[in-house]
């Protein structure tokens, strides 16, 4: 917690990374707005935003709940508001942002895939703070490791465990900081500024997300898995594989509508 109000309540790392990730979101889109690409005016960014806004933090509890901690819902459906208690899932935030990109799009009667690539350009820097969030919280650890810069991180043991006695794991929030976060970013710029890709919409979109996956899965490499297996692999895997389709229907599409 980077500032404890009272009990369980007070500013988080997640909200600081949320809060500059949307930040950060409004001027890129400004910018892009200015250059000309992007169908939205200045008095319909705002609420662009706020709709994303709440898709990220709707879909990314729900995402955790139904696919990381369904059971424990069934018996406390109330844990689904207890968001100060952690538990938020990159994937669902991924569903709430594609339910949002249509919310939008169809409220503002612009074009999805060409709405869907702007937001390529506005994610990765939330990724790469919220994963700086996770290695400063000190969750989502990695796999047990000898490399010299691997992290004690005392939540991964039994409250009450020495210092000595801990195991060093790989510090994987960094790894998908800079695949997922930083690598992205350098590609969605460089998309953006220095070729014609949103001439063809769907087109990033779809890079974007099978960059994201291959970037996610090698990542996860070095990550202990937080959850049960699904078909021997980890859940962030799986999921992440869907992703990986969906960036292919989205190449396929933004193909065939050069193709006409």
């Amino acid at each position: 917690m980077a500032l404890h109000i009272w009990g369980n309540f007070g500013i988080r790392y997640y909200g600081l990374a949320y809060l500059l990730a949307f930040g950060i979101g409004y001027y890129f889109l400004t910018y892009l707005r200015r250059k000309g690409k992007s169908p939205l005016n200045s008095d319909q960014e705002s609420t662009a935003l706020t709709a994303l806004l709440l898709g990220v933090i709707a879909g990314g509890r729900l995402g955790y709940i139904i696919l990381y901690d369904f059971s424990q819902a069934l018996h406390n459906p109330l844990i689904i508001f207890k968001v100060w208690e952690g538990g938020m899932s990159s994937h669902g935030g991924f569903a709430g942002v594609l339910i949002a990109c249509w919310w939008i799009t169809r409220r503002f009667h612009i074009s999805f895939f060409r709405f869907s690539d702007l937001l390529c350009v506005l994610t990765p820097p939330g990724l790469f703070l919220v994963r700086l969030a996770n290695f400063i919280n000190g969750e989502l650890w990695g796999k047990i490791t000898t490399v010299p810069w691997a992290v004690i991180f005392p939540q991964s043991v039994p409250h009450g465990t020495l210092p000595a006695h801990i195991p060093p794991p790989h510090p994987s929030q960094l790894y998908e900081a800079a695949l997922e976060g930083a690598l992205l970013l350098l590609f969605t710029q460089w998309r953006v500024r220095r070729t014609p890709v949103l001439s063809s919409p769907g087109r990033l979109s779809g890079e974007f997300l099978i960059l994201y996956a291959l970037a996610r899965i090698m990542a996860e490499q070095f990550r202990e898995p937080d959850a049960s297996l699904i078909f021997g692999m980890s859940r962030g895997i799986f999921y992440t594989l869907l992703l990986a389709l969906l960036g292919g229907i989205f190449l396929r599409y933004s193909h065939a509508k050069r193709k006409r």
